[in-house]
């Protein structure tokens, strides 16, 4: 499901990626948010001190894995500063996006993702609610049942990191 909140950001609701063959859970309740233009491209303190002021610390400055990964335990934020970058979200099956200079994502417990292709100056912005430390998962054997214990127990996002607003329950 895709559909436009009234905040204006785009928000996805994905598949059991897992329940298709992948190793991939997703998160069932909470949708993934997409904020096209959300930020001054270029800049990445802007993005940190937004998410910041919402109470998500930024975390690190780098780039998106090109493999399918996911955080079972913590939620995320990401915000292309600069650049260009295609991602596909929820597994092998899923969306495919292409992300630029200003959008921000944020991704449920449990949402797969993974880095397609990017221009040479991505730079990407990554934070997390307070919490535990996120541990990252890639479908290997035995990690989805653990996921599918931890997923459930992680708190839902105390706001959404961009509009400071309440996160939208799917």
């Amino acid at each position: 499901m895709h559909e436009r909140g009234p905040d204006g950001a785009e928000r996805l609701m994905l598949p059991d990626a897992a329940s298709m063959g992948g190793g991939i859970p997703n998160n069932r309740r909470l949708p993934v948010l997409l904020h096209r233009g959300a930020l001054p491209g270029g800049d990445p303190a802007a993005a940190e001190a937004l998410f910041a002021r919402h109470g998500w610390p930024p975390a690190w400055r780098n780039g998106i894995h090109d493999f399918h990964h996911y955080h079972p335990n913590a939620h995320e934020a990401l915000a292309i500063a600069r650049g260009q970058v295609r991602v596909r979200l929820g597994g092998e099956h899923g969306v495919t996006l292409d992300l630029s200079a200003g959008d921000v994502v944020v991704l449920p417990a449990g949402t797969g993702h993974r880095n397609l292709g990017q221009s040479e100056d991505l730079l990407v912005v990554g934070a997390y609610p307070p919490g535990d430390p996120p541990e990252q998962f890639t479908g290997r054997p035995g990690e989805l049942a653990r996921a599918g214990h931890a997923i459930p127990k992680v708190p839902d996002p105390p706001c959404d990191p961009v509009t400071g607003g309440p996160y939208p329950v799917g």
